[in-house]
């Protein structure tokens, strides 16, 4: 069994982020504008913005991130292949940490697939 689930850690972090809207609204609605505004398809596709989005995710050892953007990707229809590559251009540009969470990337992806 897994050491920790992303979809509880999404669940959990929706809902922490949910009293932040309630006690913060300027900063979440900026955060949200900024985040429609960077994730809109244009010359990158929404699909390549996700996947830019996880593997800064991953560099950055950030699990809510791992979870949030592996559901999105999910949600665009990426493919197995199409996530791999991108897992692997993580580990030769972040080295053995990035490793670490690349595999982490993938038992996000299995769990939501799992689940679909």
């Amino acid at each position: 069994m897994p050491s920790k689930s992303f979809a509880t850690i999404t669940t959990d972090l929706s809902a922490a982020m949910k009293t932040l809207r309630k006690e913060i609204p300027d900063t979440m609605q900026g955060f949200s504008a900024m985040h429609n505004g960077a994730m809109k398809g244009g010359a990158l596709s929404e699909l390549d913005k996700e996947l830019l989005a996880l593997a800064i995710g991953v560099v950055q050892h950030c699990d809510g991130c791992i979870g949030f953007h592996v559901k999105a990707l999910i949600r665009l229809g990426v493919t197995r292949e199409q996530l791999m590559e991108t897992l692997g251009v993580c580990v030769y540009m972040g080295g053995g940490p990035a490793l670490m969470y690349a595999a982490e990337a993938v038992r996000a992806y299995e769990e939501f697939t799992a689940q679909k």
